[in-house]
């Protein structure tokens, strides 16, 4: 069984609408086109494009929050629109988006999110996540007081708290110092050896280079690339995993 499976997979967003009661004008947006694509279980897969390529759509779709105009989509085998419960608490998805609720400590914010996922006295996982994401020592910090990375380093934390067997990264380690991406990467990729799956978007190429067993590449709501790094190179015929991916997107203009 597949960690995340995407079945033609297209979404179309209608023409906006500039009011309430105003008729939606303007073009349809399709972000997806028949995407098929699957990730195995344990597998570290990285998700690349250019801005606008649909990657944060198919996201939401495998969150739930977007539901794909057509095909289908699950995670661990459960269909994320007609099994929802079970594809949602078998994920963990950390968005790009810093978003908290400024009445609540770390803490509180953890157990609160333990509590979606029906978990009572979580506290000692909640400890070594804390521990492992540098966030011990703001344990009873309210939301409000934490820096920007601070606070994703949180995200990263609610996205670990239900111990979900598949994550998705979107972009975690975007404005970040480079002491968090360090920490974030060894928990990460101690997560992934015991068996959780990974999906990460990232800008950052080498971080891709260096942790993903296979890349998938889109552009324009479609998949133009899919293998190993290794061979994305040597497709590529360069040993600069950028220049790869500049060339790939070129191609296929």
């Amino acid at each position: 069984m597949s960690a995340i499976k995407l079945e033609n997979i297209s979404k179309i967003f209608p023409p906006e609408k500039k009011g309430l009661f105003s008729p939606a004008t303007g073009p349809s947006f399709q972000a997806l086109k028949d995407i098929n694509l699957t990730v195995n279980q344990g597998e570290f897969f990285g998700l690349l494009g250019p801005n606008g390529a649909g990657k944060t759509t198919m996201i939401s779709i495998l969150a739930g929050i977007t539901r794909p105009t057509s095909g289908s989509a699950s995670i661990c085998g459960f269909d994320v629109t007609s099994d929802y419960r079970n594809s949602r608490r078998a994920l963990g998805v950390v968005p790009q988006e810093i978003v908290y609720d400024p009445f609540f400590t770390v803490r509180e914010t953890l157990r609160l999110q333990s509590g979606y996922f029906g978990l009572r006295n979580n506290d000692d996982w909640i400890d070594e996540v804390l521990h492992n994401l540098g966030l011990s020592d703001k344990n009873d910090t309210n939301m409000r007081a934490l820096s920007g990375g601070m606070k994703r380093r949180v995200l990263v934390a609610q996205a670990l708290v239900h111990r979900p067997p598949v994550i998705i990264l979107d972009e975690p380690t975007a404005g970040v110092d480079v002491d968090l991406r360090r920490s974030l990467w060894e928990f990460i990729t101690r997560l992934n050896n015991e068996g959780h799956t990974i999906l990460l978007t990232t800008h950052y190429l080498e971080e891709a280079e260096a942790l993903c067993n296979r890349i998938a590449m889109l552009k324009s709501g479609e998949v133009v690339a899919l293998d190993t790094p290794a061979a994305l190179l040597e497709h590529a015929g360069t040993g600069d995993l950028e220049e790869a991916f500049v060339q790939i997107m070129r191609a296929k203009n």
